[in-house]
C-alpha cells in the first residue's frame, strides 16, 4: 500500500501557527487535507506531527476531520516518519509538509505513477525545482526509508527527511519528475506572512465557486492579475533547508 505521510507542527520561527491559520473559515492544514485526500493512487494519509504539547491542537484536528494522527520527536523528523509508517506497512511513502495549502493531488498521482513504473528508490517532483515551490512531492520505497534510519546521522540530515539522498546521490535509483516550461519561479508555500496572504487571495478568489479548483486554475488567476504573484517574492526557495545547515556548520 502507499501512504503519504503529513508532516506538521505548530511552532514555525518565522510564522508561527501557520498551520492551524483560518484559511475560509478552516484551519489551513484542513485545507491541505482536503486538497490531498483527492488522490486516486494515496491508500492511507496520516499526519505526523511532534509529541511537544503544542502540538496537541493538530492532534485535536486529526480526530474532527477523522485522519490517522502520530506523535513523534519534534526535531528527529525521520525518526517521526518512519514510526508513523510502521502501523501502515506500507510499499511506499509519500512525504509532504503541511506548508503547502495548494497541494495538487493530481500531480502527487503522476509521481506516484511515475515511481512505480520506473522501480525507483526514491522519486521526487523537486529534485531539480520546476514546479512552483508548495507543490513538491517525494515518495520513496519502505526499504529505502530503512537505510535513511540507519545512515543518516547528522541534525541536517535528520530534520530533513531526505536529505541523506540528495547527499548520497549514487546510492539510489532517483526519478525525476519535470515540467517545462519551469514554474520553479513561483512560491506557493508558506513560511512567511507574505506567503500566507498570496494563498489567502488565492482561496478567496477560486475556493467558493470551485472548491477543487486546480493547478491551471491558480495559473490562469495569475495570469489575470499578474500582482498577486509579487506579494511573496522576496522569499527563497529552501529558507529552511539552508538554515539548517547553517546552524549545523557552526556548531
Amino acid at each position: 500500500m502507499i501512504l503519504g505521510i503529513l508532516q506538521a507542527r505548530v511552532s514555525s520561527s518565522r510564522l508561527p501557527g501557520k498551520v492551524l491559520k483560518p484559511l475560509l473559515g478552516e484551519p489551513m492544514l484542513a485545507r491541505q487535507i482536503e486538497r490531498l485526500q483527492r488522490s486516486t493512487r494515496l491508500d492511507q494519509l496520516v499526519v505526523a506531527t511532534s509529541d511537544q504539547h503544542e502540538d496537541d491542537a493538530i492532534a485535536t484536528l486529526c480526530a474532527k476531520l477523522d485522519v490517522p494522527c502520530f506523535r513523534g520527536p519534534l526535531d528527529d523528523v525521520l525518526l517521526r516518519f518512519h514510526l508513523a509508517a510502521q502501523p501502515f506497512n506500507p510499499s511506499q511513502i509519500v512525504r509532504l509538509t503541511g506548508d503547502c495549502p495548494l497541494a495538487d493531488s493530481a500531480l502527487i498521482d503522476e509521481l506516484i505513477a511515475l515511481h512505480l513504473a520506473g522501480g525507483y528508490d526514491y522519486s521526487s517532483n523537486c529534485w531539480d525545482p520546476s514546479y512552483p515551490d508548495g507543490l513538491d512531492a517525494e515518495i520513496l520505497n519502505a526499504a529505502t526509508l530503512e537505510q535513511l534510519v540507519e545512515r543518516a546521522h547528522t541534525p541536517t540530515q535528520r530534520e530533513h527527511v531526505t536529505y541523506y539522498i540528495r547527499q548520497h546521490e549514487a546510492q539510489f535509483k532517483i526519478g525525476k519528475l519535470a515540467r517545462q516550461p519551469s514554474l520553479a519561479h513561483l512560491r506557493w508555500t508558506v513560511d512567511e506572512p507574505a506567503d500566507f496572504a498570496l494563498i489567502e487571495q488565492i482561496y478567496q478568489r477560486l475556493y467558493p465557486s470551485n472548491p477543487t479548483f486546480a493547478t491551471d486554475d491558480i495559473l490562469a488567476l495569475l495570469a489575470r492579475e499578474p500582482q498577486l504573484a509579487t506579494l511573496n517574492t522576496q522569499h527563497q526557495r529552501n529558507e529552511g533547508l539552508a538554515s539548517s545547515l547553517a546552524k549545523e556548520n557552526h556548531s
